[in-house]
């Protein structure tokens, strides 16, 4: 029960994570670095990444018995 929990939770926050990182991505901020640098800003990439690992370690959490 509480790992489903923990699950569910890592799963949330994963999604939440993802959608933050894909505004930061598509912001004005970003744009321009990634126009001078060649790479989106590394707040976009760190919620990105971060929101992956979170979601898939939720999945991986909810679907063992």
């Amino acid at each position: 029960m509480t790992r489903k929990m923990i699950s569910s939770a890592l799963l949330i926050v994963g999604i939440l994570l993802l959608f933050f990182g894909y505004q930061e991505y598509q912001s004005i901020g970003s744009e321009v670095e990634e126009f001078f640098t060649g790479s989106p800003s590394s707040n976009a990439v760190w919620f990105l990444v971060g929101g992956a690992a979170a979601a898939i370690a939720g999945i991986v959490g909810l679907s063992k018995k």
